[in-house]
C-alpha cells in the first residue's frame, strides 16, 4: 500500500520557520531534595544519634540575553523547561547536592510577558550578557539531625523538599535598532537598506518582498548605527490587512524613523498618510517618534513633478522632505547625514542604563 507523503511546506511556512518573534513556553524550577532520617552506627562509639542531612536546593530558571541570536525559532520545538531537582539528604549529616540551574539563552531584545489577558511585562532583556533569575528552585527539606533536642534524642521526623516555582510565559522579541524604515510595500526600503548597510535583503518588483524584519549596520562619516527594515504597511494593517502590523513592535525601540515614500506612486501624498494612519492606530509611541521623510525612486520621476511633490509633502508632513534614489545613490548622503545627527541626539548619555532588572 503506498505511503502518503506529507506535502512540502509553503513559502509562508518556510519563512515562519526562519524567523519567529513570539513563543509561549512553560517553566518549572527544581524541587528541593527531601531531608534524610538516619542514625549514627559506629563501632566503639557507645551512643549513636540522629545524623540525617538536609536535602539540596532545586535548580533555578535563569534567562540570559546573548549575542548572535535574532529569532525565537528554537522555542518552536522546545516549549517545556524544567530545572534539576535537588538531591536528597544522606546520613553522616551530609547535605544533598543542589540541582543544576537551567539557563535559557534568548536574543537581545527579548521581553518576558505573563500568560494572562493583558500579557503583563515581567522583564525586558536589552543588553548582551544580562542574566535574570526568573524562578527560584525549592529549598531542601531538613533531615532528622535538625530535630534533635534535649527532650527528643532520637527524632524520626524529616521534612520533604519544597516545590519549585512554575509558570507559563510568552517570549516576545523586539529587535534593537537605532533607526527604522517604514513605508508602503515597494517603497524601496530593502533597496535602501542594501545600499547603505551590510544587509542583503530581498528586492523584487512586487509587493511584500520583505516578509520579516531585517537589520543592517550603517557606517557613515565615522559613525555607526543599526537600521531596521520591516515588512511594508498597507491601509488596514492594524486590522490585519496584508501582513498586518505585528512587526511594528520591532521598531518600537528605534530612536528615529525614516519614512520612505515612492515618488513614482500614483498618489505619494496618500501613500504617506496611509502609513502615518497605521502608525497612529498601532500606538506604542510610534506616532510621536522623530521622523525623517524622504521621496524615494527619484530617478523614475520628472524633476519638475518631483519639486511639486516635495512642496506638497512638506506641507502635509510639516517637515523637510528629502529626495533620494536607493538604486542610484542620489541624495542618500544627505539623508544619512540627517540620520546620524538624529541618532546622536536621541541616544542616552554614556553610562545610562538601558534596562532595569525586574
Amino acid at each position: 500500500m503506498p505511503v502518503a507523503l506529507a506535502s512540502p511546506p509553503t513559502f509562508a511556512q518556510k519563512h515562519a520557520m526562519q524567523f519567529l518573534d513570539q513563543a509561549k513556553i512553560h517553566l518549572k524550577s527544581g524541587w528541593g531534595g527531601d531531608g534524610a532520617v538516619s542514625f549514627r552506627r559506629e563501632k566503639y562509639i557507645e551512643y549513636g544519634g540522629p545524623d540525617g542531612g538536609t536535602g539540596g536546593k532545586g535548580g533555578d530558571i535563569i534567562f540570559e540575553a546573548v549575542e548572535g541570536l535574532n529569532t525565537l525559532i528554537d522555542f518552536r520545538y522546545t516549549q517545556h523547561f524544567r530545572a534539576q531537582r535537588g538531591t536528597h539528604g544522606m546520613g553522616r549529616d551530609r547535605t544533598g547536592a543542589g540541582g543544576e540551574d537551567l539557563v535559557i539563552k534568548v536574543p537581545v531584545g527579548t521581553q518576558i510577558l505573563a500568560d494572562d489577558d493583558d500579557r503583563t511585562l515581567l522583564a525586558d532583556l536589552t543588553e548582551a550578557g544580562q542574566r535574570l533569575l526568573f524562578l527560584r528552585g525549592g529549598d531542601g527539606g531538613m533531615g532528622n539531625a535538625s530535630y534533635k533536642s534535649s527532650t527528643n534524642r532520637a527524632p524520626r521526623q524529616f521534612q520533604n523538599g519544597f516545590p519549585g516555582e512554575e509558570m507559563s510565559v510568552w517570549l516576545r522579541l523586539k529587535l534593537l535598532a537605532d533607526a527604522g524604515l517604514v513605508g508602503l510595500p515597494n517603497a524601496g526600503k530593502s533597496t535602501f537598506l542594501n545600499a547603505v548597510t551590510n544587509a542583503n535583503a530581498k528586492v523584487g518588483a512586487y509587493p511584500f518582498t520583505t516578509l520579516k524584519p531585517q537589520l543592517g549596520v550603517v557606517s557613515h562619516k565615522g559613525r555607526e548605527f543599526v537600521l531596521a527594515d520591516i515588512p511594508g504597511l498597507i491601509e488596514g494593517a492594524a486590522e490585519g490587512a496584508g501582513i498586518g502590523d505585528r512587526f511594528l513592535g520591532h521598531i518600537e525601540r528605534c530612536r528615529i524613523l525614516l519614512h520612505l515614500v515612492d515618488a513614482s506612486e500614483a498618489d505619494p501624498i496618500e501613500a504617506y498618510e496611509v502609513v502615518r494612519g497605521e502608525l497612529e492606530a498601532y500606538g506604542a509611541g510610534l506616532e510621536g517618534k522623530d521622523e525623517i521623510v524622504a521621496l524615494n525612486k527619484i530617478d523614475a520621476v520628472d524633476p519638475k513633478l518631483l519639486a511639486k511633490l516635495r512642496k506638497k509633502l512638506e506641507k502635509v508632513s510639516g517637515a523637510e522632505v528629502y529626495a533620494l534614489s536607493g538604486a542610484t545613490g542620489d541624495g542618500v548622503t544627505a539623508v544619512l547625514d540627517r540620520m546620524v545627527e538624529a541618532v546622536g541626539k536621541a541616544r542616552p548619555e554614556a553610562g545610562e542604563k538601558a534596562w532595569t532588572p525586574v
